[in-house]
């Protein structure tokens, strides 16, 4: 039988690569994503995330999902990011893992970002992981106010709280306990929507590969990204728990050299 994938941020760059991928390769896939998607869904609010769950429930009629990919995520100096990339995400795995129970072989799989090796704000980390998101919007207002110092701070602190949950979660009764892996898979410079600009001239790519590294091919494809999580949310990964993955052409070890954590 079909594996039966979702897909967050289904609609363009990482989430449209994996999307056509896993279809190309025989599975029914229900994309999520703010519009061209069969779940519409904003991420950022609660009437959103209650939204995704009814979707899924309409379209899957009592069916179980084999596999979540939670790519969803934007990358503005905003509050919106704080929003989406962590609370969105940790609802949409929260929101379906009871979706998964039934499987065969389930799994799930978190997109996070090499940005949480960059600058971050502890403040925000904290309030991200305390699960207050009141507050973290409260201090994502204070940091947006000045976009291109404090405001940078945004987008690799909601990344690097991200991987801080999985890593705190994954061996748990909820994930491992009940024989769900749950990986994470953290991209460098990916050519999508979200760098198009950045990456529009040589000049700006230059740029961007002295502050990310990425010695191993340069600028990757969205679809690099997408075997790899292919994989970690197929059958054949059956013991990888909690991993961050970097798939960013060597910026975490020219960044780290040899520290694994």
């Amino acid at each position: 039988m079909s594996r039966i994938a979702v897909v967050t941020g289904a609609a363009s760059g990482i989430g449209k690569a994996t999307k056509d991928l896993l279809q190309s390769r025989g599975q029914r896939v229900i994309g999520v994503d703010l519009r061209d998607a069969q779940v519409v869904a904003d991420l950022s609010t609660a009437a959103g995330r209650t939204a995704l769950v009814a979707g899924m429930r309409e379209l899957l009629d009592d069916s179980p999902i084999d596999a979540i990919y939670a790519n969803a995520g934007v990358a503005t100096p905003t509050p919106t990011t704080v929003a989406v990339n962590y609370f969105g995400t940790l609802a949409t795995l929260e929101g379906l893992r009871p979706f998964l129970n039934g499987a065969a072989t389930p799994r799930a799989v978190v997109v996070s970002s090499m940005a949480a090796l960059m600058p971050t704000d502890d403040e925000l980390v904290r309030l991200l992981l305390a699960g207050d998101e009141a507050a973290a919007l409260a201090r994502g207002e204070i940091l947006a106010k000045d976009p291109q110092t404090t405001g940078a701070l945004i987008y690799g602190s909601t990344k690097l709280a991200l991987s801080r949950w999985v890593r705190r979660h994954a061996a748990g009764p909820e994930w491992a306990g009940s024989g769900i892996p749950l990986n994470v898979v953290a991209p460098g410079i990916i050519a999508t929507p979200m760098t198009a600009d950045l990456i529009a001239t040589e000049e700006g790519r230059e740029a961007l590969l002295k502050m990310v590294p990425m010695p191993l091919n340069g600028v990757a494809e969205p679809v690099v990204v997408a075997r790899l999580l292919a994989w970690l949310g197929g059958e054949e990964n059956t013991h990888l728990c909690g991993q961050v993955i970097y798939v960013d052409g060597g910026s975490d070890v020219v960044l780290r050299g040899d520290a694994v954590w």
